[in-house]
């Protein structure tokens, strides 16, 4: 995990992809809720939006994403086994 205090860009980075995620993922659940004709494909754009800041912040959080490396930084972790 990223130390705030020894690496204080790259926690900066991780706590702006869990804040983007934050905001996409109540801005995905208001449309939801407000928008009658919000379909699967509109759900499922504006998942994988969240889903990739997730993901970034899941890399980041152990090193710095190079930019080099953003598209694979936003794949599904495969070090990361989901629960439930």
């Amino acid at each position: 995990m990223i130390d705030r205090n020894l690496q204080p860009v790259e926690w900066a980075a991780f706590m702006y992809e869990l804040g983007d995620a934050l905001e996409h993922l109540e801005n995905l659940i208001k449309d939801i809720e407000q928008t009658p004709d919000y379909d699967e494909d509109a759900f499922r754009i504006d998942l994988g939006h969240v889903y990739a800041h997730l993901n970034r912040a899941w890399r980041r959080s152990a090193k710095a994403v190079a930019d080099d490396d953003w598209e694979l930084a936003s794949q599904f972790p495969d070090d990361l086994s989901p629960i439930g």
